[in-house]
């Protein structure tokens, strides 16, 4: 095994970004390498750390970061590239391959969210002096050590109901759930100290400017022009709120505005505020549409070619056309083993979750009425629109933010933890000149 290819471009955290920004560098070539720790049944090579050192200094110093001696930082990193050789090591033992399609579909996304073509990338790394090989290589450990995180580290979490009830009851759930608001504001200023009239006089101006808002004026402009707000030259912009975030009863008030609207003259303790929704997102009613269908497959097989498949299907569209039974030729024919006995019923169903081909067909077929035999990638249909529907599924869609908020949350705890343990369970020998040696 050449443990010195194996590892000469041992993943690390975040690296990918300074890579693609053009920070990284090729380590020196050394005439003679040595190997600086044993981990368990693999090694990590001094080439390998001097690389990743130097390229930890590179990113420091783009910081204008103060750069550290590279004695300073040894030890820190070599651990970085005992846990992560740990990490490949259990990905190797567990199976985990990254396909070449995978790899150039990672490759791809990542060139794309540079603003370039896959040959832009390409010929940006070698500018950078990055191997492109060298970099897939990168690109797939670091894919692999993804995969095996969320394989260990996710079978840990568990994260109960009661957990998201209590979520979505909490302050801190009802602020991260909420709608935000885009808002501007118009202040008409009254002292701390003012009199009845000084009120009567600021509450009679905010009016005054309502109405001309309510009449078509330009709320930026009169913000400008008008308001006593730190934000009055942008126009009264205030940036996006939380509902949450806002004082009553502005938090209720403006969940039943739509975009465009502006509230009456508000007293608060600094004056009159007159507040404008510019724009809004999250906390929207979630609405799923639905279809209620029933279907019939027939699959190719070795006693039964494409032909005769198609054939079957097209007798049974024809049967079914002249008045017999779906539901009883379906349990009779059907293949489909999740709907067959149920007589080809799906019942009430997200088109997302089905393969192109049915949705389409799906989506063109009146309710009421049966499709024409089609194919997708698992054989022959024939289908029946029962009904279609909207669902209001905003307390489901609060949930699931809910829960990925919450297993968000248990995995990054989990993740320290798991890193821990495969580093505390493993056979590390550190040969590294004037480094702690540890050996488990």
């Amino acid at each position: 095994m050449n443990v010195k290819t194996k590892l000469s471009d041992c993943l690390r955290p975040l690296l990918l970004g300074a890579l693609f920004l053009g920070t990284a560098a090729n380590a020196a070539v050394q005439s003679i390498d040595k190997v600086v720790a044993i981990v368990d049944n693999d090694v990590v090579m001094q080439s390998q750390l001097d690389q990743r050192v130097h390229e930890v200094q590179q990113t420091i110093a783009k910081r204008g970061t103060a750069v550290p001696p590279a004695s300073v930082l040894e030890q820190q990193v070599l651990e970085r590239l005992i846990v992560e050789n740990l990490q490949l090591q259990i990905g190797e033992r567990s199976g985990i391959r990254i396909t070449d399609e995978e790899l150039n579909q990672a490759v791809g996304t990542i060139a794309q969210r540079n603003n370039m073509s896959v040959d832009q990338f390409r010929a940006a790394l070698t500018r950078d002096g990055v191997s492109y090989d060298d970099a897939r290589e990168q690109i797939r450990r670091e894919m692999v050590i993804s995969r095996v995180r969320q394989r260990r580290v996710a079978e840990r979490i568990q994260v109960s109901e009661q957990e998201v009830k209590n979520f979505l009851a909490s302050d801190l759930g009802k602020m991260q759930l909420s709608e935000e608001f885009r808002l501007a504001n118009i202040l008409i200023p009254t002292p701390e100290s003012a009199n009845s009239d000084a009120i009567q006089n600021a509450a009679k101006q905010a009016d005054a400017i309502y109405q001309q808002l309510k009449q078509g004026a330009d709320f930026g402009q009169l913000a400008i022009a008008k308001s006593a707000s730190e934000t009055a030259l942008e126009g009264g912009d205030m940036g996006w709120r939380k509902a949450a975030q806002l004082p009553p009863p502005f938090d209720r008030l403006l969940s039943t505005m739509a975009v465009g609207d502006v509230t009456q003259p508000m007293r608060t303790p600094g004056g009159f505020i007159i507040l404008k929704i510019t724009d809004k997102r999250g906390g929207e009613t979630q609405v799923r549409d639905e279809v209620h269908v029933r279907h019939i497959l027939v699959k190719p097989s070795p006693i039964r070619d494409e032909e005769k498949t198609k054939a079957l299907v097209q007798s049974l569209y024809t049967r079914i056309e002249a008045g017999e039974d779906f539901g009883e030729l379906a349990k009779s024919y059907s293949e489909d083993p999740g709907s067959a006995l149920n007589g080809g019923d799906l019942n009430w169903i997200d088109p997302s979750v089905l393969v192109p081909e049915f949705r389409e067909v799906m989506s063109k077929t009146p309710q009421g009425q049966l499709s024409k035999p089609f194919k997708t990638q698992y054989g022959w249909h024939v289908l029946e629109v029962l009904g279609r529907r909207a669902t209001d599924n905003t307390t489901q869609a609060r949930e699931q933010q809910a829960m990925t908020v919450l297993r968000n949350r248990k995995y990054d705890e989990e993740l320290q933890t798991w890193l821990r343990q495969i580093r505390d369970e493993a056979y590390v020998e550190i040969k590294l000149p004037g480094a702690n040696q540890a050996a488990q």
